[in-house]
């Protein structure tokens, strides 16, 4: 049997991504497209997303990820006057921050410029200082704060959301969840933006339970071949105790998001049995790697050749996959955060 390494790769149109929130479309959030491939059945369905509680049962869960997106986006200039944007990626050791720098092009930004260790001076007088490259991706920096005693509240005042060259001016809270309660994550956990309060409320009311999780996201503008960084995450006791009953039972766990998959695949054992757990996680979800604690994932549609379509491969098989990405290039899906749905059924 020949094993496929690389992640699928295809040509995305431009128009293809959703450069506004769907409220702004005239629909509301959970009326974006939904497909749903049944990877048992080998069958491929389309709805919307308001669809969902049709495809569970009761018995099944939900797990989602209650992490809040932060203004982490903030604008700066080299000691040589030249205007950048800083992104703020996540906390690390010894008070440090990964931040990455990208040129602002006024709509969002690319990545760059190639630096040398220096001070950068961000907007309300902070200053970080470029320390080392971050030992997992030359792109991302290892950097000091100064000119502010709490990192948090200073981006509350000077930041925005991160913005990529393909999105508009949104304001922060079009970077939110419904679920979103825990400040952390630099980008939005995109896979449960369709979710409406009415929604959640017909899960419930059907006898789906909806199970938190907390994974704060690093930064999505990955170059081909880099992976996901460190992510700080925590599984609550009563999500891997009820998660786990249900499953004894016959439900199903369905994980929203990529990243609910990480957290959970981190504080399961070699049964798939979960734990609660804290702390930080690199753990890699792959085809060589396949999740074992979860029977479902809601996701988002992802780039040519990203690292995250390793793990929907790991779920849904090479075959389905590239089935599933075909069909949506040819029927019109909406790629991006503030686009279209895919739900894999295992």
């Amino acid at each position: 049997m020949t094993v496929v390494a690389r992640p699928l790769d295809f040509v995305l149109p431009a128009e293809r991504w959703a450069a506004a929130p769907p409220e702004r479309r005239g629909i509301r959030r959970d009326e974006v497209r939904l497909m749903v491939a049944d990877r048992n059945a080998a069958t491929i369905s389309q709805g919307r997303f308001l669809d969902l509680p049709d495809w569970l049962r009761p018995g099944d869960a939900v797990v989602v990820n209650t992490s809040r997106t932060i203004p982490a986006a903030v604008d700066a200039r080299t000691a040589e006057g030249a205007g950048l944007r800083v992104h703020f990626a996540a906390p690390v050791d010894g008070g440090l921050w990964s931040v990455e720098l990208r040129t602002n092009n006024g709509n969002g930004s690319t990545p760059g410029p190639d630096l040398d260790p220096q001070l950068v001076h961000l907007e309300g007088g902070a200053v970080i200082e470029l320390v080392t490259h971050h030992p997992r991706s030359s792109r991302l920096w290892i950097a000091s704060v100064s000119g502010t005693d709490d990192v948090a509240r200073y981006l509350a005042v000077h930041g925005g959301p991160i913005r990529y060259a393909s999105t508009g001016n949104w304001p922060l809270s079009d970077y939110q969840t419904v679920f979103a309660t825990e400040p952390g994550s630099a980008e939005m956990p995109s896979a449960g933006r369709p979710f409406t309060t009415k929604l959640v409320t017909r899960l419930i009311t059907g006898g789906v339970a909806v199970l938190p999780i907390v994974l704060h996201t690093g930064l999505s503008s990955f170059e081909e071949g880099e992976i996901p960084g460190d992510e700080r995450f925590e599984v609550p006791a009563a999500t891997a105790r009820i998660g786990n009953a249900l499953r004894d039972g016959g439900g199903r766990i369905i994980a929203i998001g990529t990243t609910v998959v990480r957290a959970l695949e981190t504080v399961a054992d070699t049964s798939g049995n979960l734990h609660p757990g804290k702390g930080v996680t690199n753990l890699l979800v792959t085809p060589d790697r396949p999740p074992a604690t979860i029977d479902g994932l809601v996701t988002g549609w992802h780039e040519p050749r990203s690292s995250h379509l390793r793990l929907l491969e790991a779920v849904a098989g090479r075959e389905l996959l590239e089935r599933c990405y075909t069909r949506a290039l040819d029927d019109g899906y909406r790629w991006h955060e503030f686009g279209d749905s895919l739900l894999i059924l295992r």
